[in-house]
């Protein structure tokens, strides 16, 4: 399947201003709930500094980013405090011991309740940044997925089929969910990158949230779950 939409020319960024909103903080670790539409870490452009990265060290210098959302999600993510933190996180992430729980409202309705997608990622260069699938040169990715709710969307006066699912990402590639959930026919609504355009009119914002997340806390192992409500 190919992509339905590029990316585009001019990028209009307008971060929302909203404080931060910490939901856990220590001397090792702080977990934030990060707002649609705000970079995790600096763009190449001045006008792009502005991201959750800068904000939270304006407060707390020493913070370091350990992963990133894309700027349309919203939702948990960690930072560490000081150097063994990072590193202790990073290894998590690498090595897969974290786990993550997305909610996502998708184009149409799946017809069964759960199951999984395993297709490999790369870069499409020319189009960069989006992603693509190929059997060839892209790394492992698999998604598990599970219905929530089928429902409907109402916009114009016309009602659109929609689905609620929880995503389970077993790997943590670039768009990973946004691609996996377009080659099964059912992107992301407000998708810009991957969703036809009924199904990126259905919604202002990307409608993906990262809902849940866990790791094993640097200081003694034990295992942390951290969570955001979602905001859709």
């Amino acid at each position: 399947m190919t992509f339905t939409r590029k990316p585009p020319v001019n990028f209009i960024y307008n971060p929302p201003k909203e404080p931060l909103n910490i939901i856990f903080k220590d001397d090792d670790i702080i977990v934030l709930n990060k707002p649609e539409g705000l970079l995790t870490v600096p763009g190449r452009k001045p006008e792009h500094n502005d991201s959750l990265e800068k904000r939270v060290q304006a407060v707390h210098p020493q913070a370091r980013i350990i992963h990133r959302l894309d700027e349309p999600t919203s939702g948990v993510i960690i930072m560490a405090m000081n150097a063994q933190s990072h590193r202790n996180i990073g290894l998590q992430f690498e090595r897969r011991k974290t786990r993550k729980i997305y909610i996502a409202k998708v184009w149409g309705h799946i017809d069964n309740d759960e199951g999984q997608i395993d297709l490999p990622l790369r870069c499409d260069w020319p189009n960069r940044p989006l992603q693509m699938v190929d059997h060839e040169q892209g790394r492992n990715a698999l998604t598990k997925w599970e219905v929530m709710k089928r429902g409907y969307l109402s916009k114009d006066g016309v009602k659109y089929p929609v689905t609620r699912v929880a995503l389970y990402p077993h790997t943590g590639r670039s768009h990973q969910l946004r691609v996996h959930m377009m080659e099964i026919d059912h992107p992301i609504l407000g998708d810009e990158f991957y969703a036809h355009d009924q199904a990126y009119n259905c919604s202002q914002r990307l409608l993906l949230h990262a809902h849940k997340l866990m790791i094993h806390h640097p200081k003694n192992g034990e295992k942390t779950w951290f969570e955001s409500e979602c905001p859709f």
